[in-house]
């Protein structure tokens, strides 16, 4: 991958030389490291590491936090490995070495198969260890939104979720084939590095997310807002990327990756709405004379019928 633009001379051959390393990091024997793998493998390390921090301000045992993490990696993984196997399942019948190449394939549809797979499965682990849901989720928005801009980083190396050509002074121009082998990018065309736009935007909503969390005014608004923040992200970022395979819906007015953005901001102000706290009051807020906020109870629920015999 070379910027774009003139390149003097006594670099020309040095942007060759990156170009050819970096969708492979670099060979062990026969065996490839992929520069997406390793990117991504290190922002889930970060993730969870970051994870045990944001955790303990959030109020939510931290070695529960970690497993549960470990748990919703392995089965997105899994379950994109086992998609890949049963849609390429007579070429692998033929050629069983090309099993080691799966993890060079990248695509949307198996990046959400194995996020509803990964949140699935972190869901039922929470519930089973009755880990509080909004808090847990609180606390996994900004170790989630540092691991996506880490994917995007590695994207943006392997040349995965491609951005359409342009003329801007900054854009990358792909040269390796190895990068249109494994993503279908084009070779020779200055494209917009979309997903470096994706990579800053998601390190900027974690950084917001980790600095807001200790203040934030109920149990879920940090998952609100990542919910929010994220939709916004995909769907700006979408208008950057080369639309090939990414499902066209109403005419190219939009694509599938920007219905789900949509759906994620819908969900966002569903999880920021105000709630009723667990003493059963909801709280108002006035000015008093002095211009202070003052904080009373609105409303309160009625006692449940064991309560009120009681009374």
């Amino acid at each position: 991958m070379c910027l774009h633009g003139p390149c003097i001379s006594g670099l020309s051959a040095q942007c060759r030389i990156l170009t050819l390393v970096y969708p492979v990091l670099f060979n062990i024997g026969r065996f490839v490291i992929p520069a997406f793998g390793v990117m991504s493998a290190l922002g889930a390390l970060l993730g969870l590491f970051l994870a045990q921090r944001t955790a303990r301000i959030a109020g939510v045992n931290t070695s529960k936090v970690w497993n549960l993490c470990v748990v919703g990696l392995f089965s997105a993984l899994i379950v994109q490995r086992l998609l890949l196997v049963l849609f390429n399942w007579s070429d692998l019948r033929l050629h069983p070495r090309w099993m080691l190449a799966l993890s060079m394939i990248h695509h949307p549809l198996l990046t959400a198969a194995g996020a509803l797979a990964g949140l699935g499965s972190a869901a039922i682990y929470a519930r089973r260890q009755r880990l509080p849901l909004a808090a847990t989720a609180d606390a996994l928005a900004p170790p989630l939104a540092l691991g996506l801009a880490y994917e995007q980083l590695g994207a943006l190396l392997a040349g995965s979720g491609y951005g359409t050509e342009t003329t801007v002074r900054w854009a990358v121009t792909y040269t390796n084939p190895l990068v249109a082998r494994w993503s279908g990018a084009p070779l020779g065309v200055p494209l917009h590095p979309v997903q470096a736009y994706a990579a800053l935007a998601f390190l900027t909503l974690s950084v917001l997310l980790l600095v807001w969390l200790p203040s934030r005014r109920q149990q879920g608004d940090a998952a609100g807002l990542w919910l929010l923040g994220a939709g916004v992200i995909i769907f700006i970022t979408e208008l950057w990327r080369d639309p090939e395979g990414r499902g066209i819906l109403f005419g190219g007015a939009l694509d599938g990756p920007q219905v789900a953005a949509i759906l994620l901001v819908l969900a966002g102000a569903f999880v920021l709405r105000e709630r009723i706290p667990v003493d059963g009051r909801i709280r108002a807020t006035s000015r008093d004379e002095d211009g202070g906020r003052v904080e009373h109870a609105a409303f309160q629920q009625p006692p449940m019928k064991d309560e009120a015999k009681h009374g």
